[in-house]
């Protein structure tokens, strides 16, 4: 966004240069992130249930096929409704953004670059969710409501490619804060030549 634009916001912007303390699209992404890997790790845990059967009969652990998609299902239906908010933050905080135009991250893009990619990559991330959560949903209710696994094993290696994804699109947000700076109130401070630790002391 013009930085003239976000200057007149000016008293109503803190040191990390949004109108709150703590910026709400980190933290909403780890939840995001969290309720995905926890539902894929469950239902492979399910599929994989024969196998591990005597190991949980050993450890005494009373556990039951169903428990783990259900784990699976539940976090993935909680990932794709977060993941809308997720979004929703990340963009409002990247128009929010003033990162330094003379800067390049480790990947060898600019910060308006990894911006852009970033924002792309998290609207195709949301997609990808909700059609997993859709697919998901068709395995639970409709197509393997009466087996023993129910999910198929490409939604699975489906799953763990988006962990791929997620990983190289949480890179680009990593370079966002780290390298550029962007809402990092330290990061922030320093540039306009001020010493964080005595202004963060107040």
């Amino acid at each position: 966004m013009n930085p003239e634009l976000i200057e007149q916001l000016g008293s109503q912007l803190g040191a990390n240069g949004l109108p709150y303390t703590i910026p709400i699209h980190p933290n909403l992404v780890h939840l995001t992130l969290g309720l995905f890997i926890i539902a894929i790790a469950f239902d492979i845990a399910g599929a994989l249930f024969p196998l591990e059967k005597s190991i949980l009969k050993f450890l005494s652990l009373t556990v039951i096929r169903s428990n783990f998609f259900d784990v699976g299902w539940y976090n993935m239906l909680a990932a794709a409704i977060i993941t809308f908010f997720t979004v929703a933050a990340g963009f409002y905080e990247m128009l929010l953004a003033t990162p330094p135009a003379d800067v390049k991250s480790a990947w060898g893009l600019g910060a308006m670059e990894t911006m852009l990619w970033h924002g792309v990559g998290g609207v195709l991330l949301l997609a990808m969710i909700v059609g997993m959560t859709v697919w998901r949903g068709f395995q639970r209710f409709l197509w393997r409501n009466d087996m023993g696994r129910q999910v198929q094993w490409s939604y699975l290696l489906v799953g763990l490619v988006i962990f791929f994804l997620m990983f190289l699109h949480g890179t680009l947000g990593a370079h966002l804060a780290g390298e550029f700076g962007v809402h990092n109130t330290a990061d922030r401070l320093l540039r306009a030549g001020e010493n964080p630790n005595v202004i963060l002391s107040k």
